[in-house]
């Protein structure tokens, strides 16, 4: 039932109205009838952040092309907006209707960072849904999750109901068809559960319990309490994704988003095989759009959305197999309609300068490169394969073509560090320096920025078993770097914040016991984590300490091969197997090959038709 809001009165007295009102180009109406299963997907954070999220739009598009299914909106109230909620007593409600999240068959969250958890929280309370998955009775929406820290779903399995593994665009049309049958035929929640458990890609903590070593914590087995549960939930993997459909007519918002532009996948997938990177291992196989598909959906967003700039989306963009004839066909038709082209994700070693000529020659920016790290060996270690000869050939071109901007992306904290990797990163940024005098002399002004990120060890890579650094070691490198960087005119050095990353990596690699520190840490008025202003460090000391959970235990402890690890019940695709010995071969600083150059057995092809399998090997 829509609520009956004196809307206007609300908006008025917040920042940003345009965040809560619905209604944009291209959203969708309907008229929900008693068979309808209705849909909640909740971004844990706000309205900008969340309508940047491809993710979001494509799954939106593709369940309200269902008859029986409403897919509706909610994304995390700006502060100001909360307060007006909980003041007036008004529970939070989906944007399209403006209906109760709590009267939704369904409630949805995307795990895009583990620092949203808490947004997780804030928007069950303010819909007035318990936070426990046992306290919430039938008369409560299902509580649902999917993407990339699902992968590792233990620290929310006393909080979500089902978790969604892989790609969602099938599984979840799957589940919400299931839920029909299973209300047409009178089932029981509990019944509709295992109804669905079957299905790939569907995990239900209900149906698992882990079983811990008293003595040191770790988990000893896995139980399960339904023996028609998976022993392990393999992730949904969409084959070819030609055949997936994709909006051409995404939502337009009202207001400027955090990427205020149209944007087109070109490939799912990464071979480049980086240790460190969740992404690249998760997301496999390789699968790429067709050229021709990817001009024609490219055409038809910015005919039916006005952008003013088109951005091709993947983990490499210039890994696309056909990328510089792609890049070119797509720059003549932004020129032709006046539209900028934006190319991330571009690798130093892969880079072609003919396009980068022709972006010169339309529009002005920064370029922006990820060594990784400081020295060859430890990209070695982290099988990041590009050379100091990549690097500076790929500068010494963008400087002869007149680039004056240069971003460098490092990661600081990976395993085997030491002072010399550290001084790697001085001697990148001092070089580009010197290149740039060489080459343009005096020629107004040149900007090199650093950029540090800290190593969160990530579920499913072969870094899963590694000792994270510890809040102080991360400090004392930022600020050898930052003594040593400022000596250079025209460099600038950033790096992120250490409590934030031992607080991901914590997420990252946790287990059930983590969960309560979540609550406790809401509780204690922790939300938007993720936002530097907002982070309380203070009170998630303190829920760490009144739950009894050590967040050392998650971080700076290596693991062995044998510990039964928390996500060890999801199958990501990728063999433990595969992993160890990357493992193995990270610790002897040797690298592996680009599966595009010949399968190198991760084990993938046991679930899935993978085009690199007998490539070349």
């Amino acid at each position: 039932m829509s609520l009956n809001l004196n809307l206007d009165n609300i908006l008025k007295r917040v920042e940003k109205p345009a965040r809560y009102i619905g209604g944009e180009l291209n959203s969708v109406s309907k008229e929900p009838q008693e068979t309808t299963t209705r849909f909640c997907f909740a971004f844990p954070d706000t309205y900008e952040i969340g309508m940047s999220y491809l993710g979001m739009q494509i799954l939106y598009h593709i369940l309200n092309k269902e008859e029986h299914i409403f897919c509706e909106r909610a994304y995390c109230p700006g502060l100001d907006m909360e307060a007006i909620l909980r003041e007036e007593h008004i529970p939070l409600f989906t944007l399209e209707s403006k209906t109760p999240i709590k009267e939704m068959d369904f409630v949805g969250f995307t795990l895009q960072y583990e620092l949203s958890f808490t947004n997780i929280l804030n928007i069950l309370d303010l819909s007035g849904i318990p936070f426990l998955r046992e306290e919430r009775g039938d008369a409560f929406p299902i509580v649902i999750a999917g993407g990339p820290c699902a992968f590792n779903p233990e620290p929310l399995a006393d909080i979500v109901d089902i978790f969604l593994i892989g790609d969602g665009e099938e599984i979840l049309v799957t589940l919400f068809n299931e839920y029909q049958a299973s209300k047409g035929a009178g089932e029981t929640r509990e019944e509709f559960y295992k109804r669905v458990v079957k299905l790939q890609g569907v995990y239900i903590p209900k149906f698992y319990e882990p079983m811990y070593n008293e003595e040191n914590g770790q988990i000893e087995r896995i139980e399960k309490l339904y023996d028609d549960a998976p022993d392990r939930v393999l992730r949904c993997i969409i084959s070819d994704i030609n055949a997936v459909d994709f909006p051409t007519n995404p939502i337009v918002p009202f207001i400027e988003t955090v990427h205020d532009r149209s944007v087109v996948e070109t490939f799912r997938g990464c071979t480049r095989g980086c240790r460190f990177c969740q992404a690249g291992m998760i997301y496999r196989p390789v699968r790429e759009r067709k050229m021709e598909l990817i001009e024609e959906l490219a055409r038809k967003q910015l005919e039916n959305t006005g952008h003013e700039e088109l951005s091709l989306l993947s983990l490499s963009t210039s890994d696309y197999s056909r990328f510089e004839e792609l890049a070119m066909n797509l720059m003549s038709m932004c020129k032709n309609n006046n539209v900028s082209l934006s190319l991330p994700s571009l690798r130093l070693d892969s880079f072609s300068f003919k396009v980068l000529e022709q972006i010169q020659g339309y529009k002005k920016s920064g370029l922006t490169f990820a060594p990784e790290a400081g020295s060859q060996r430890l990209r070695d270690v982290i099988n990041k394969c590009i050379t100091e000869e990549n690097i500076y050939s790929a500068v010494e071109q963008a400087l002869e073509l007149g680039w004056k901007n240069i971003k460098l992306y490092f990661m600081t904290g990976l395993p085997t560090e030491n002072v010399e990797d550290l001084d790697g990163i001085y001697d990148i940024a001092y070089n580009i320096i010197e290149l740039n005098r060489k080459i343009n002399a005096k020629s107004g002004r040149f900007n090199v920025t650093v950029s540090a990120s800290n190593f969160v060890p990530k579920a499913h890579t072969p870094f899963q078993w590694m000792a994270q650094d510890s809040a102080q070691q991360f400090s004392e490198k930022h600020k050898y770097l930052k003594d040593k960087l400022r000596t250079i005119k025209g460099v600038t050095f950033n790096y992120h914040g250490t409590d934030t990353s031992v607080l991901e990596a914590v997420f990252a690699r946790g287990d059930r016991r983590v969960g309560k520190v979540i609550i406790k840490a809401f509780e204690l008025g922790c939300k938007f984590d993720g936002w530097t202003e907002h982070f309380n460090y203070p009170a998630w000391k303190q829920a760490f300490e009144e739950t009894g959970v050590n967040p050392d235990f998650y971080t700076t402890r290596e693991r062995s091969y044998e510990e039964v690890l928390p996500w060890d019940i999801i199958d990501s695709g990728i063999s433990k197997d595969f992993l160890i010995r990357e493992n193995e071969k990270a610790r002897k600083e040797e690298t592996t090959q680009d599966c595009r150059n010949g399968c190198v057995g991760c084990g993938m092809n046991n679930n899935v038709k993978c085009e690199m399998e007998g490539i070349n090997g």
